[in-house]
């Protein structure tokens, strides 16, 4: 399997336990027993990733995952790209444990994918929790994914989202711009850390309620868990989030938040192109109970 690092300053052991969804020690093992090289060559656990490198593993988990029918709200197709609306509780990718039932299981059926970013993520440009819904989009060619790739990582991929938060945000629009990196106290999550990375995060208010207020966002840049981490480092966590904010849970549905907007530079005509996609059923149920 081979992998190209999407992060910087992480250890390889670390970033292998993500990518693969296996403990730290099981990476650590696979590095030792020399099935993990860096670039081609044999490191130790150590080593420290920078974006681009390249990860291949040798190791047989004796797993596979195939195509599945799935059905697939697909808002524009052509030969080079998909941008599809993910639908709430699906898993953008399949990791080891998690091996059907995710967005490209669906996607392998529906059409051929990039291979660039290994086997476990063909076409996979960006990604968005289980539990976020909404604009993804997905490379149909390495030409294509190399281009969307570069754009995104040049911070002109027009990204928005639409979020209820708890409480009653006063400004009508801010700008968090907060560094984010793993947890110190929960290696799980992700956190506002001195040494981070960069993270900027613009919001607008769109109405408030008494006990909340719906907002939208533009990313900057697209931090793990970015727009959560950020929420609840001002005090306005995303409603219903069972991860940040240990505010009130309401249902099992997950956090109240919808990437609605997806615009960027098509990688073969040039031309830009913007989509857009309503709320889905389960945030605007929540979102009633507000007005």
């Amino acid at each position: 399997m081979m992998y190209k690092s999407e992060e910087s300053d992480i250890r390889l052991d670390v970033y292998l336990s993500k990518v693969l969804d296996i403990s730290r020690s099981q990476a650590d093992k696979m590095i030792k027993n020399k099935e993990v090289l860096v670039n081609g060559e044999e490191v130790k656990n150590g080593k420290i990733l920078k974006i681009g490198d390249e990860i291949s593993v040798n190791h047989n988990f004796d797993e596979t995952f195939e195509a599945e029918d799935m059905d697939l709200d697909i808002v524009y197709e052509d030969d080079d790209v998909i941008v599809v609306n993910k639908a709430n509780g699906v898993v953008v990718h399949p990791a080891l444990g998690n091996l059907h039932g995710t967005l490209v299981n669906g996607l392998m059926a529906h059409a051929k994918l990039s291979d660039l970013n290994g086997e476990y993520r063909p076409g996979i440009v960006h990604r968005i929790d289980a539990y976020t819904t909404g604009l993804l989009m997905v490379a149909k060619n390495n030409k294509a994914h190399e281009i969307l790739a570069s754009e995104l990582a040049a911070k002109k991929t027009y990204r928005k989202y639409v979020a209820l938060v708890w409480g009653k945000i006063m400004n009508d629009t801010g700008v968090i711009d907060a560094p984010i990196g793993r947890s110190k106290k929960d290696r799980k999550k992700m956190a506002v850390v001195s040494g981070g990375k960069e993270a900027i995060t613009h919001f607008k208010v769109l109405k408030r309620f008494e006990d909340a207020t719906l907002i939208e966002l533009q990313l900057e840049t697209g931090r793990t868990h970015q727009i959560r981490v950020h929420m609840d480092y001002i005090g306005h966590p995303v409603v219903n989030d069972p991860v940040y904010g240990k505010r009130k849970i309401i249902d099992n549905t997950g956090q109240c938040l919808h990437a609605k907007e997806l615009g960027f530079t098509h990688p073969t005509t040039h031309e830009y192109m913007q989509f857009d996609s309503e709320l889905p059923a389960e945030f605007i149920n929540i979102l009633n109970k507000f007005r």
